[in-house]
């Protein structure tokens, strides 16, 4: 499965594994396309409704699906090939893309057909992601794996980078354009999926065991493990509060005017700030103290989503988007090595599996909230409830997780037994 001694731990050497590169390729092209499809669907459903509430119900059409789905499909990452599953999705996400082409071109005014296309690509995230994510300890030595979650990481950030500015500019010709485009890059994430050679190890069937009680193992290793628990809820937390993208387009659009160009390096700021600190990673993982690197790193985090709520300078806000997304790729990259280390592989998928329903649906409901706080109070404490709240979320869990506080080196961790 892995062709490198666990001795040779530098960068160049993890991109001498064939399978390794291509799940970066894919990785990359899949996150583009759905940062770009991201960027339009915002703008469009925003410019059809001139709604806050509409721009959270977006959030909301995607994490109710990833709520519904994503522990079944932690189950079957653990009992069918991960290959084929993320094959099968990567389709769905294509199909979903030209679902909206059609819309576009019908020119539908009724934003409800955009939400059942947002939910269909939700299901395909949904199906996806445990998947893709457990898929990483498969393919390199343990002793490269912080080094390859830290260049995993970076792969992601460059296409968020690039994602928003490239759905920004395609824009100018039309919705259509850029859906068609995310479409080819979803099909191409489906072929390098199935030309990976590496075969994921499929569990056995335990006799009277059911797929809901599987499923919900994932939770209960959780709960057993004050590190893995720790670390999921306190990232949820952090997005759930801390998150402002959905708003993203009304400060593009009515606080700071800088039109849909501006809102594609908004939406990139962030992974600006992420990139670097991944890059840094990369060339030096953490060593010591990495429990409370992470608790700072959130700190900061709320910090500066303070600042970007209250800023009403294009490059201020700039700079605090940077600083948010820096900042969050450090808790991320720790929080992506904690997890297949301190869990046994047999159960690998069903935990990432509640991992990306507690962390990555909590990006679309935390959308949700923050468009319902927008419509409510404003969109401006909106943001500001959000950055406070994280702020408190830091202090209460370092009280409540000293394990994850106290977390010196990675490779110190290991799973419950």
């Amino acid at each position: 499965m892995n062709d490198l001694p666990e001795n040779q731990t530098t960068t160049a050497a993890l991109f001498r594994l064939r399978d390794f590169r291509l799940y970066i390729s894919a990785r990359f092209l899949g996150t583009l396309g759905m940062l770009i499809m991201s960027v339009a669907v915002g703008w469009q459903v925003y410019d059809i409704t001139e709604s806050a509430l509409a721009l959270g119900y977006v959030g909301l059409a995607q994490f109710l699906p990833m709520l519904l789905l994503t522990l079944p499909a932690g189950d079957i990452a653990d009992r069918i090939d991960r290959r084929f599953i993320v094959a099968a999705a990567g389709i769905l996400e294509a199909v979903s893309a030209g679902w909206l082409i059609l819309l576009t071109i019908t020119h539908s005014g009724d934003v409800t057909w955009f939400y059942a296309a947002l939910a269909l690509f939700g299901t395909a995230r949904a199906i996806m992601a445990p998947a893709s994510r457990s898929f990483v300890p498969l393919l390199v030595p343990k002793a490269q794996l912080p080094r390859a979650i830290a260049v995993s990481s970076s792969t992601f950030q460059m296409s968020v980078i690039l994602g928003p500015a490239i759905g920004g500019f395609l824009y100018l010709w039309g919705p259509v354009t850029v859906y068609a485009t995310c479409c080819a890059l979803f099909l191409c994430v489906s072929v390098a999926f199935l030309a990976i050679r590496t075969r994921t190890k499929v569990e056995p069937q335990e006799p009277g065991v059911g797929a809901m009680s599987r499923a919900i193992a994932g939770i209960l290793y959780m709960r057993r493990s004050p590190i893995v628990l720790g670390a999921i809820s306190l990232d949820l937390f952090a997005v759930l509060l801390g998150g402002a993208v959905a708003l993203l387009p009304i400060y593009a659009r009515d606080i700071l005017d800088v039109g849909p160009t501006g809102l594609g390096f908004m939406r990139a700021a962030p992974a600006v700030g992420a990139i670097v600190v991944s890059l840094m990673l990369v060339w030096r993982p953490l060593g010591r103290r990495t429990g409370h690197i992470m608790f700072a790193c959130v700190a900061i985090f709320g910090a500066a989503t303070i600042v970007f709520g209250l800023s009403e300078n294009f490059i201020l806000t700039l700079i605090a988007l940077t600083i948010m997304g820096a900042s969050d790729m450090v808790s991320v990259n720790i929080r992506s090595t904690l997890i297949p280390l301190a869990t046994p592989q047999q159960m690998l998928g069903r935990v990432t599996a509640v991992e990306m329903l507690f962390i990555g649906a909590s990006n679309e409901l935390g959308d949700f909230r923050a468009g319902v706080s927008a419509a409510l109070f404003g969109t401006v404490p909106a943001v500001l409830i959000g950055g406070v709240g994280t702020l408190g979320v830091v202090g209460i869990w370092m009280w409540l997780f000293p394990d994850l506080r106290k977390v010196d080196r990675l490779s110190d961790v290991k799973p419950v037994a």
